[in-house]
C-alpha cells in the first residue's frame, strides 16, 4: 500500500453552522513550539487564557477554564458535575440540543422533566418559573443559542427565578459566545458551556467552562464519585488552580490557538464584535430576502451569527449545497431533526462575518438558485445587501 499524499485540501467557505473559518492569526499561534503542560512559561499562558476567558464570559468565576474537548465534552463536564443519581432536573427543548442535554442528563442519572416549545420559537420566562415551582429542580438547563433552529433565547431573569427555588441554572452557549452578549454575572448564570469553533474563529477542540461559587459549592457536597473520572471538576479544577495538580496532559497547542482567539476578540472590543456580527446579519437578510429566502425564528429572536432560514419555494436542499461546495468552495449546513431538507444553516460567525463573505455567498447562492420554477431578478440579493451596509 502507497503512503497518502500531503495533505492539500481545496479552499473552503466555512459558513455552515460550525466551524467557522479560523482565524489566520490563531493559525500563526498553532505554529508555537511545544512547552511542557507543567513548565512555568505554560502555566503563565494558562493563567493569561483563564484571565481572557472571564472577560468573555463576563465572570468573575474562579473556576472559568476550556475543558480538553469539543463543546459537547462542556455540556457533559457542566451536567456530570452537577448531577447525581436521582437528582432533578428541567431541561429546556426547543431544538437538537435542548434534546441532548436531557440525554446527557438522563445518562448521568437525573430524574428529568422538560419543558418545550415549538423549534425555531423561544420560552418565555413565566413558562419557566411554573415549570421550576412545580418540579422543584436541582438544575434547570436551557441553550441560549439553538444551534438546529437559528433561535436566540432571552436568559435575563432566569438566574434570579431558579434561585427562588435553590436552583443551579446551566446555560448552553456554544454557539453564542463571542458574536452575542454572554453576561454569566449578570443573569446569574451557575454553569456555562461553550466551544472554540464556532464565533471565536479557533478549530474545535475545547470547550470553555465556567462555575459559579454555588455551583462549586454543590460539586463539593457531592455524596457519590462524578460519573466521568476524565470530567471531574473535584480533580481537573486542581490543575487549573494554584496547585498545578497533574491530570491528563493539556492539549498545549490548541490552548496556543484559544489564547490567541480571545486577544482578537478583546482588541476588537466585545461590544464592537457584536455591532459587526448584527450589522452582516442584518445584510444577509436583506439579500436573503430578495430571493424569497425567509427565516425560522421570529422577528427579535433571530441570531445574528447562524441564520436559520426556510428552503424557497422550489429549491432542492441537497443539490444546491452540493453545487455550493463544488463550484463555489462555500459549506453551509442543512437542516436538523424535524427541518431536515425543509431548512439552511447560513453561519456568519467571528471572523467569517465580514461584507465580503456575505456578498459571495449571496452571489453564489442566486446562481444556484436559478432555473425552472424559481424566478429570481439577476443581482436583486447582492443589491439588497449592499443597500443594507449603506
Amino acid at each position: 500500500m502507497s503512503l497518502p499524499g500531503q495533505l492539500n485540501p481545496s479552499p473552503r467557505l466555512l459558513l455552515g453552522p460550525g466551524p467557522s473559518d479560523v482565524h489566520p492569526r490563531v493559525l500563526t499561534a498553532m505554529a508555537t513550539p511545544l512547552l511542557g503542560h507543567l513548565d512555568p512559561q505554560f502555566l503563565e499562558i494558562l493563567n493569561e487564557t483563564q484571565e481572557m476567558l472571564r472577560q468573555v464570559f463576563r465572570t468573575k468565576n474562579a473556576l472559568t477554564f476550556p475543558v480538553s474537548g469539543t463543546g459537547m465534552a462542556g455540556m457533559e463536564a457542566c451536567v456530570v458535575n452537577l448531577i447525581e443519581p436521582g437528582d432533578r432536573m428541567l431541561v429546556c427543548i426547543n431544538g437538537v440540543f435542548g434534546q441532548r442535554m436531557a440525554d446527557v442528563a438522563q445518562r448521568a442519572g437525573a430524574v428529568v422533566t422538560t419543558v418545550e416549545r415549538p423549534w425555531g420559537q423561544v420560552f418565555d420566562l413565566e413558562q419557566i418559573r411554573d415549570a421550576v415551582k412545580k418540579v422543584r429542580p436541582k438544575v434547570v438547563g436551557i441553550v441560549h443559542a439553538e444551534t438546529s433552529t437559528g433561535a436566540w433565547q432571552p436568559i435575563a431573569g432566569l438566574g434570579d427565578v431558579c434561585h427562588e427555588s435553590d436552583a443551579l441554572l446551566l446555560l448552553d452557549t456554544v454557539t453564542s459566545l463571542g458574536g452575542v452578549p454572554v453576561e454569566v454575572d449578570a443573569w446569574g448564570v451557575d454553569a456555562v458551556y461553550s466551544g472554540t469553533q464556532k464565533c471565536l474563529s479557533c478549530p474545535p477542540g475545547l470547550a470553555p467552562v465556567s462555575f459559579s461559587p454555588r455551583a462549586v459549592e454543590a460539586i463539593q457536597r457531592r455524596k457519590t464519585k462524578v460519573q466521568s473520572w476524565y470530567l471531574d471538576m473535584t480533580m481537573v479544577m486542581r490543575y487549573w488552580a494554584e496547585e498545578r495538580f497533574y491530570h491528563h496532559t493539556a492539549p498545549i497547542t490548541m490552548v496556543y490557538a484559544l489564547r490567541e482567539a480571545l486577544r482578537i476578540a478583546l482588541e476588537e472590543g466585545l461590544e464592537a464584535r457584536f455591532a459587526r456580527h448584527l450589522r452582516n446579519h442584518r445584510a444577509l437578510k436583506a439579500g436573503l430576502a430578495a430571493l424569497g429566502v425567509h427565516y425560522i425564528p421570529v422577528e427579535g429572536h433571530q441570531l445574528p451569527e447562524l441564520n436559520a432560514v426556510f428552503l424557497p419555494a422550489g429549491a432542492d436542499d441537497v443539490a444546491t449545497r452540493k453545487r455550493l461546495l463544488s463550484e463555489f468552495g462555500i459549506e453551509i449546513g442543512g437542516g436538523l431533526g424535524e427541518f431536515k431538507g425543509k431548512a439552511w444553516r447560513i453561519g456568519l460567525m467571528g471572523y467569517n462575518a465580514r461584507p465580503g463573505n456575505v456578498l459571495l455567498f449571496l452571489a453564489a447562492l442566486e446562481q444556484c438558485l436559478q432555473g425552472p420554477g424559481l424566478k429570481l431578478t439577476p443581482g436583486a440579493s447582492v443589491g439588497a445587501a449592499n443597500q443594507a451596509y449603506v
